[in-house]
């Protein structure tokens, strides 16, 4: 968990949306009837969606592409792994791409095609523990929210640069057990490091900021890690807001 397979972008980035659908169907079939956890499926479209991001111009909204030109491919296509990857659209997509997958999904299952396993709880994780921690100046700053899917915890990640208008550097996804443990004995043990659990409205508010502040990573692993977890880390801060 927390890193992008390394043949995605090789996979689709050279695609725009509207010509991805059957590749991306057929990574869905390959992958998505092993997934057991919905946080596996909603990474694997996170990371999907960022390597297709890649071929569009700049400027161009890619969710808005997914929503008028890979949601109606997959739709007509009424597989499977087509149902599987409009719910993962659905809780990880914009809001007017969610609300299109989540639309198209009912469609689908209503001629009889099953559901995932994860589609019920695919969106809609309960909101844990949170915490931040940062350097003493407060040049820059960790935050992590944890959030559960049955007796299941992840935890997401940012690193927010103070000194850079507060954008994110950095963003990753865990195991959150016995993370919060680790980070509070690291964090005292370095009398540089000051560490704060906080509440999830905080956290949300922290989140929120820092989303629409942009990003600013300065090395190819940050850049590659917000491309996989870009739009799953959207999601969540939607989430964080609206509960």
């Amino acid at each position: 968990m927390g890193h992008a397979e390394p043949d995605i972008n090789e996979l689709f980035a050279p695609l725009r949306p509207a010509q991805a659908s059957d590749v991306v169907l057929s990574e869905a079939r390959q992958v998505l009837s092993h997934v057991q956890r919905p946080v596996d499926a909603e990474l694997w479209g996170s990371d999907m969606i960022g390597a297709l991001s890649g071929a569009e111009p700049a400027g161009t909204d890619v969710m808005q592409e997914l929503a008028r030109s890979l949601v109606p491919a997959v739709e007509r296509k009424a597989s499977p792994e087509a149902l599987g990857l409009l719910r993962v659209l659905g809780a990880i997509g914009s809001p007017a791409l969610a609300a299109a997958a989540t639309a198209a999904a009912e469609r689908v299952l209503a001629q009889g095609v099953p559901d995932p396993g994860w589609a019920k709880a695919i969106g809609s994780p309960t909101i844990g523990k949170c915490w931040h921690y940062s350097d003493v100046g407060g040049r820059q700053e960790s935050l992590t929210v944890s959030f559960g899917y049955g007796g299941a915890e992840h935890a997401l990640s940012v690193l927010i640069d103070h000194g850079k208008g507060g954008k994110i550097k950095d963003a990753w996804v865990d195991d959150a057990a016995g993370l919060l443990d680790k980070t509070w004995l690291a964090a005292e043990n370095d009398p540089l490091i000051v560490f704060e659990p906080i509440e999830p409205g905080d956290a949300g508010a922290r989140l929120a900021r820092a989303v629409a502040a942009g990003e600013c990573p300065s090395k190819p692993d940050e850049a590659d890690d917000l491309t996989a977890h870009r739009a799953l880390l959207h999601a969540r801060a939607r989430y964080l807001a609206a509960n």
